[in-house]
């Protein structure tokens, strides 16, 4: 098989991708129904044709208008469960969900309420589809480090149901350094952490990121390449970066796939991946960010099983775990 056909039969994890990002038009449109919720477009189409972003922030506005149907513990359950039902057609084995408490309380949406329905998801989704999954409780970087301890604080009595916390939506001009004491405390609580940086944003912020916050992973990244001595020490640390192609050309950060860094950023040993990021806004789940990629860049066969791997490396599971998954990937990319 072609490596596009091979990125598309691997089985693989997925570890950028933002839950409300995967809220599709229709279900939107179903939950805004369902609550009694107003919006400002007249349909699924009208809200399609909105999806002309010129960058992050344009983005923004929509997301936050779509994540407003979201009231009720059974509405987090069924955007979870829409995922993972497209996550199993792409054959992801396992899942790290973001997502963004402080998008839901705002509204008056108790914390407790969004993560129960993703957790009764992610339950779900072990026992019907095999995926094992964890969440990834993020802060919204446009508001201030004490909104985050607060959100922490209030997350604190669901623990057992995150495993670490990110830092997400608007880059620049919020840099990592901004949230660098609640960043401790998430460490001092054993919280895995990661963290967006060089999206828009400088490798400053990659720098932020691992040296103010002791990120683990890097989501996007891809700006490392200004700077070959941030591209030595992410070789270094072996950090992960969890690249999203189809958000990095919707966001205008590429202006054409066949611009993208990802070859790059494997030539230079650096453990890249491949996700969705906000794929109902993005156009496509991580198949399709793979296979995509894959022919625009002319990526290998081994190019391809390297992504893979590097998914299963860069999981926040354990070592026992990870090796029946990377037995997995080499049974299914063995030469027939």
């Amino acid at each position: 098989m072609s490596p596009a056909e091979l990125a598309a039969h691997l089985p693989k994890a997925e570890l950028h991708i933002h839950i409300e990002g995967s809220l599709e038009p229709e279900l939107i449109f179903a939950l805004a129904q369902r609550n009694g919720v107003k919006l400002p477009y007249h349909g699924v189409e009208a809200l399609r044709e909105a999806y002309a972003f010129t960058n992050l922030q344009s983005f923004l506005d929509i997301y936050y208008a779509g994540a407003s149907v979201l009231l009720h513990e059974v509405d987090f359950f069924d955007m979870a469960w829409a995922y993972f039902q497209r996550a199993y057609a792409d054959r992801v084995i396992h899942a790290e969900l973001f997502f963004d408490p402080q998008t839901h309380t705002a509204r008056g949406v108790d914390i407790g309420v969004v993560i129960g329905g993703l957790q009764r998801a992610c339950e779900w989704a072990q026992a019907e589809l095999g995926i094992s999954s964890r969440l990834i409780l993020c802060f919204l970087r446009h508001l201030s480090e004490e909104e985050a301890f607060a959100t922490l604080e209030a997350a604190l009595p669901y623990r057992q149901h995150f495993v670490g916390v990110g830092l997400d939506s608007s880059e620049l001009g919020h840099p990592p350094s901004k949230f660098s004491r609640v960043f401790a405390r998430c460490r001092e609580l054993g919280l895995h952490v990661v963290a967006h940086a060089g999206e828009e944003g400088p490798p400053a912020y990659i720098w932020g990121a691992l040296d103010d916050l002791k990120a683990e992973r890097i989501d996007h990244g891809v700006r490392c390449l200004d700077d070959p001595a941030l591209v030595a020490e992410l070789a270094r640390r072996r950090t992960p970066l969890t690249v999203c192609p189809l958000s990095n050309l919707k966001l205008c950060v590429v202006k054409d796939l066949r611009e993208h860094p990802m070859k790059r950023l494997l030539d230079a040993g650096l453990c890249a991946t491949v996700n969705s990021d906000d794929p109902a806004y993005f156009g496509g789940y991580l198949n399709a960010n793979f296979v995509q990629t894959v022919e625009a860049l002319g990526l290998s066969r081994e190019e391809v099983i390297a992504l893979a791997r590097n998914s299963f490396e860069a999981s926040f599971i354990d070592e026992e775990t990870r090796q029946r998954y990377l037995a997995r990937l080499e049974a299914a990319s063995a030469p027939p």
